[in-house]
């Protein structure tokens, strides 16, 4: 499974999955329709699926032309975006099981930045190989979404369970957001000397215009503030030794930031 970064939007990334020896290619959470369309276009090959995470317009946008170009795909989503989602055929929920080619996912839900937020988690096929993990607007590269429609609670559960993946996943977030992040995270921490290499690193590579998705989860573990709430220097700097107030304070800094 061959995946694509499309960028999208202001700052968003469209992810295509191609399967190269069936030529035919997913999409997770197409913003707009036309950077889907010329990757198919030069990759000649036909669009037969549809991962949305949620049902934020910047991330279901393309869903109706791309049906009207390809009408036999099916579009998943989860069962709690039932109705927001644009020609939603299937309706996930925890545990559940999506396939793409060889590769079997399995579903998370992840509530807290919307109500019926999912994440998509692929698991290496052979030693040696990385899981891929795609997850909307819940962990970003540095950061995490805002709660929108969630609680503090809610998105705790649902970072533990992408931060208990291996370190070595790779995560795909859907925008560009990591420069912006790390620029807070150096305000809460920045005694820490991986964030610091880390914010050194980000900078140059966006002053070359370089993406910085996807990260990995044992890089987030070691540099994002929002995977520590159970750190004790977070704890020191947010004042309260309880991990989802510990967030909560974290996520409104970020929020005034």
């Amino acid at each position: 499974m061959d995946i694509y970064r499309l960028p999208a939007l202001s700052d968003n990334y469209i992810f295509l999955l191609h399967d190269p020896g069936h030529n035919i290619a997913a999409v997770v959470d197409p913003a707009e329709p036309y950077p889907v369309l010329e990757k198919l276009e030069s990759l000649k090959a036909k669009l037969v699926t549809i991962f949305n995470t949620h049902h934020h317009s910047d991330h279901v946008g393309g869903n109706q032309r791309l049906i009207q170009k390809f009408p036999q795909l099916t579009v998943y989503g989860g069962v709690e975006d039932r109705g927001r989602i644009p020609g939603q055929k299937v309706f996930l929920q925890e545990g559940d099981r999506v396939q793409f080619a060889d590769r079997v996912g399995q579903v998370f839900f992840v509530p807290g930045h919307t109500s019926g937020h999912i994440a998509y988690y692929f698991p290496p096929v052979s030693s040696g190989d990385t899981g891929e993990l795609f997850c909307g607007d819940t962990l970003f590269a540095g950061g995490c979404g805002r709660l929108f429609e969630g609680t503090p609670a809610q998105m705790v559960d649902s970072l533990s369970k992408l931060r208990n993946l291996p370190d070595n996943t790779r995560f795909w977030c859907a925008h560009e957001y990591t420069l912006k992040n790390l620029q807070f995270a150096m305000t809460v921490d920045e005694q820490n000397p991986e964030l610091q290499k880390r914010f050194a690193e980000v900078k140059a590579a966006r002053s070359r215009n370089e993406a910085t998705v996807p990260s990995t989860i044992g890089v987030e573990k070691l540099t994002n503030p929002f995977m520590g709430w159970d750190r004790k220097s977070l704890q020191l700097v947010m004042k309260s030794q309880d991990p989802v107030q510990t967030f909560a304070r974290l996520r409104g800094m970020k929020d005034r930031f």
